[in-house]
């Protein structure tokens, strides 16, 4: 047993040679996202300030043209302080507060799923259901219907349409457009809040080698 913990231990201690490899796999893979929808934002601005001012069909936030331009310049400018791990911990601050907004806006009143699954045995929410949650087992009763929905476009689709070339890029599917991918961003900020660039390809690191 002793052999084992220290063989454990062993493990352990190798891994923090290479324990900057998950801070960089967080900053690559949220920059280029972060990147894309600030550019987005500022590329079609008017249309993004109706929409974030509409309380019919937007989001009827105040101050819309204050808001879109935050929300852009902090996507923008945080994506590329992501990529080059520049004051990592100050820019995901504010990427930090657009995904609060964006989750408690635009996508909170359609549940978790970003899309909405089609078959209940193959839910997350069974885990849940089974344990009492009335949330998830609502979430288990609307997948039934996003099922049914799904296999009457389906059947539709094979009728009346191409459907080898329709289905080629992919499944058809639902878009419940939920919180799931902002609480996923949200989450993989907050670890690099705590973490920071992590060492060897950031800015930060080196910066802060030069200045000891």
């Amino acid at each position: 047993m002793q052999g084992l913990v220290s063989l454990f231990n062993l493990f352990i201690s190798k891994l923090k040679a290479i324990d900057w490899l998950g801070p960089l796999a967080l900053r690559l893979y949220l920059a280029p996202i972060f990147i894309a929808v600030g550019a987005h934002k500022f590329a079609n601005f008017d249309a993004m300030v109706a929409w974030f001012g509409n309380s019919d069909w937007g989001l009827g936030l105040p101050m819309p043209r204050m808001m879109v331009f935050l929300a852009a310049s902090a996507e923008l400018f945080g994506g590329f302080a992501l990529l080059l791990g520049l004051a990592t911990r100050l820019f995901v601050l504010p990427l930090i507060i657009t995904m609060l907004v964006a989750a408690s806006t635009a996508h909170w009143e359609n549940g978790w799923f970003a899309i909405a699954p089609a078959d209940p045995q193959t839910s997350t929410a069974t885990v849940l259901a089974a344990l009492g949650i009335p949330a998830a087992e609502r979430s288990l009763q609307n997948s039934e219907g996003v099922g049914q929905r799904v296999a009457a476009a389906n059947s539709l689709l094979r009728r009346h349409g191409n459907y080898g070339w329709l289905t080629e890029k992919g499944s058809f599917v639902v878009l419940n457009n939920g919180i799931e991918f902002a609480a996923t961003y949200l989450i993989m900020l907050l670890c690099l809040l705590f973490t920071g660039a992590g060492r060897w390809v950031s800015a930060d690191y080196w910066i802060a080698r030069y200045l000891k």
